[in-house]
């Protein structure tokens, strides 16, 4: 049966459900600084990207100015969140663990954050050492950029071609397509959305699973598909 060279596994909205805890505290932020908006529709709109990237556009669309302070502040206080309340998406130890191939995982988070996160829920030992965070890459280009997908699979020597990602967002999804890499979607997480999985096909995304017994049988069958093809 055919491998694939490496399976990247986002970490926000996919190892954890932090995506939904992040999406309270910075719609609340932004509420207060005078853009009114719902943790679900700033998740279902901006999910997969940095509180910065997202206070950018939202700067653009609605041309209120805000405070650069916004975004340590909003860093502060995910963070404590997060130390105190994150936890696993639901069946995700079985599903990473049963991935026998090279993983890692690609995230738009801080690495700190991504390790503390990863700590907390006891995955960490499967990807210790195999952490990249876009803000960190020699470019600092966060996705939908794929610079982050490009360096991982440099630095793990595997083929693009052949690396699967699985990515919660549209701009995840965006990032790894335009890497030259397959994508599983994935829709099993807190924020998930109705249009999800539609949204995430139509950016590029091969297939959408919401359970994580599903990960294993379809990265075979895609590998499968892809050796025939």
């Amino acid at each position: 049966m055919p491998q694939p060279d490496l399976v990247i596994f986002d970490c926000d909205g996919v190892l954890v459900d932090s995506e939904i805890i992040a999406a309270r505290i910075e719609a609340e932020l932004l509420t207060s600084a005078g853009y009114e908006i719902s943790a679900e529709e700033l998740s279902e709109t901006y999910a997969g990207l940095t509180f910065k990237a997202i206070m950018m556009r939202v700067e653009e669309k609605s041309r209120i100015p805000f405070q650069a302070s916004l975004i340590d502040r909003a860093e502060d206080l995910v963070d404590r969140r997060l130390r105190s309340d994150v936890r696993a998406v639901d069946g995700v130890h079985e599903a990473v663990a049963a991935v026998t191939t090279p993983r890692c995982v690609c995230s738009n988070s801080r690495s700190e954050r991504i390790q503390f996160m990863l700590e907390k829920v006891h995955l960490l030992p499967f990807f210790n050492g195999r952490i990249f965070s876009s803000l960190e890459t020699p470019s600092g280009k966060s996705k939908p950029a794929p610079d982050v997908f490009l360096f991982a699979a440099a630095k793990l020597q595997a083929d693009p071609a052949n690396t699967f990602v699985i990515e919660d967002s549209v701009h995840g999804v965006t990032g790894a397509r335009t890497a030259g890499m397959r994508v599983i979607g994935f829709t099993g997480a807190a924020h998930s959305y109705p249009g999800q999985a539609d949204a995430l096909t139509e950016a590029g995304a091969e297939t959408v699973i919401r359970r994580w017994a599903e990960l294993k049988s379809v990265i075979a069958a895609l590998s499968e598909w892809s050796a025939d093809a």
